[in-house]
């Protein structure tokens, strides 16, 4: 069978909706992990995307953070939050909060994770080291589904581009998150587990980002990022027939700032 899964950063599920649900019906994924819904859980509009066949596990404060999993090939075991995942202690709060930063579920033949992982802010300020306490934690939390024999993996915004290339100009960056190599050394230790960058190819130009800034004509003059990513296992891996970042989804008005990533299957 094959099976068609993606990653979208939505910049809020309310202001996107009208895309998504075009986005859905035109790609008609299989399995849509969506991060930055910016909305809570209870005012998800799951009725809308149930319309097109989608079921709809969704996690969300209604702040800035929020993740979900669409599914139209069945959706149990849905776990809310990483086992043992951290809380950002903010400087004028008391106790941390732990937010709405990952959702997983299986899928049919597979298991997914939807993520959103911190954004460090800069390097060595609170959220920073928060952002590498959460990335630990999700190594811990899929170790055993990494090292398992069902298709899984782990997709969504990490925050952090791989490699220099995953940037438009790594010089742009110097000093700051994203790009140092704590922030890097964590994705190593999730493919220490057994989990494997799958890199999707452009529809345009020579590499796939997945991120542009809405300012400085980022989109058009192509200064972007490669930070929404799918780690995967070896059955998961061992199985994909392609992959890509449609870009054709970030153009026009009132789009997220993020493309959607899309994996094929053949399972």
């Amino acid at each position: 069978m094959t099976v068609r899964i993606a990653t979208w950063n939505i910049n809020s599920v309310t202001a996107r909706l009208p895309k998504l649900l075009e986005w859905l019906e035109s790609a008609k994924p299989d399995v849509l992990c969506l991060q930055e819904l910016k909305c809570s859980t209870e005012a998800f509009p799951a009725e809308a995307i149930g319309e097109l066949g989608y079921e709809s596990a969704a996690h969300g404060t209604g702040r800035w953070n929020g993740v979900a999993v669409l599914s139209r090939i069945g959706l149990e075991d849905v776990v809310r939050d990483l086992p043992g995942q951290p809380g950002y202690l903010a400087e004028d709060a008391m106790l941390p909060v732990v937010e709405p930063r990952a959702v997983g579920a299986t899928c049919g033949p597979v298991r997914v994770w939807s993520v959103y992982v911190p954004n460090g802010r800069e390097v060595g300020h609170a959220h920073y080291r928060y952002k590498l306490e959460w990335l630990a934690a999700l190594r811990d939390a899929v170790r055993e589904d990494a090292a398992g024999e069902r298709p899984f993996a782990v997709l969504g915004d990490y925050n952090i581009a791989p490699t220099d290339a995953d940037v438009f100009d790594i010089a742009a960056f110097e000093g700051l998150t994203h790009v140092t190599e704590p922030e890097r050394a964590a994705l190593t230790a999730l493919q220490e587990i057994g989990l494997q960058d799958v890199i999707p190819r452009p529809l345009k130009y020579d590499h796939p980002y997945t991120y542009w800034d809405y300012r400085q004509l980022a989109f058009p003059k192509n200064r972007g990022m490669r930070i929404d990513l799918t780690y995967a296992n070896k059955p998961f891996a061992d199985a994909v027939s392609d992959s890509y970042v449609d870009r054709e989804a970030r153009k026009g008005k009132g789009t997220s700032d993020h493309a959607p990533v899309v994996v094929d299957l053949d399972l």
